[in-house]
């Protein structure tokens, strides 16, 4: 079942379509559309925390690279019901479901950050209908061989997985302690909207500055009913994903930079060592909110036209 709604563009968010479409079991995915409807389909998925209600600066970008580009609220962000328990590729039916309900056969994805594993997900799982995937600052598998994990990440991403594996009651209590910070330093005009214990580089402060009212549209979105979706995000991270990266045949891009204190650039080298005839690209001077100029080369990729 689907509802949808076209919203006008208001002071910050540009014209988009929402739709409600129910899951297979019963829970209500929030989906927004951008770009051109009878575009490439491409689903964007947010990164942890984040929401549906995300587009770039330049608001056309989409519909002239000729891509129809949905976002979800994974479970328990925004609008979609919570899905407690969820692993990584709880996503593939989701995802399936959206696809189907607005009658879409194949499509592009793309992830980002926590939004990754998600997208590689549906790469692994939908090699019938995902067309490319691009995985962007994406973190390994927790139980990736050869790899410590939190080695490199910041403090307060440590202390988040740490309370994450220890069970939801601490995670829950970070995430709320943090996401009430966070918001706060978005009223007040505070541009390092993260805080002290995620310190970034000085590529990724620039970023952070450059974007913050974007970004403030975007968290504001997902958190607007709690942090279900955070907490459930941050503790599917620490479990198997539910799939093996090593089984994905669709093209895959890793795009990464080696500044990156959030997921440290050794997750995109895990991955790039791991997923066959992967394309890589990877920035020696951009941090987690990468670089501008690499998004018009993202969304010409993801539309097939490189």
């Amino acid at each position: 079942m689907t509802a949808e709604s076209s919203v006008p563009s208001d002071a910050a968010i540009p014209e988009h379509i929402e739709h409600r479409i129910r899951s297979r079991d019963g829970r209500t995915l929030a989906v927004a559309e951008w770009g051109d409807p009878n575009g490439v389909p491409l689903f964007a998925l947010h990164g942890t925390p984040g929401s549906r209600v995300a587009f770039w600066q330049d608001p056309t970008i989409y519909a002239r690279h000729g891509l129809r580009r949905i976002t979800v609220d994974r479970p328990g962000y925004g609008e979609s019901t919570r899905l407690r328990g969820r692993i990584v590729a709880d996503v593939v039916p989701d995802i399936v479901a959206i696809a189907d309900g607005l009658g879409i056969g194949s499509f592009a994805m793309t992830g980002g950050s926590g939004g990754g594993p998600h997208a590689l997900a549906c790469a692994a799982l939908l090699p019938d209908r995902v067309l490319r995937c691009l995985a962007d600052v994406c973190p390994a598998p927790f139980d990736a061989e050869g790899l410590g994990w939190l080695a490199g990440q910041v403090k307060g991403n440590v202390e988040e997985f740490e309370a994450a594996l220890r069970g939801e009651a601490d995670i829950r209590k970070i995430a709320e302690g943090e996401a009430a910070a966070m918001l706060a330093r978005f009223d007040s005009g505070d541009s390092d909207f993260l805080g002290g214990s995620y310190e970034m580089s000085d590529a990724d402060r620039a970023q952070m500055a450059r974007h913050a009212d974007r970004i403030a549209i975007q968290l504001r979105a997902g958190l607007s009913n709690g942090v279900d979706g955070w907490v459930d995000d941050d503790i599917a991270m620490t479990r198997p994903w539910g799939f093996d990266v090593a089984d994905i045949k669709v093209p895959v891009l890793l795009s990464y930079g080696r500044r990156d204190a959030l997921v440290p650039a050794a997750h995109g080298d895990w991955l790039a060592a791991h997923i066959p005839h992967v394309l890589t690209r990877v920035n020696e001077d951009t941090g987690h909110l990468g670089d501008d100029e690499d998004v018009e080369r993202d969304m010409a990729w993801l539309a097939g036209r490189s």
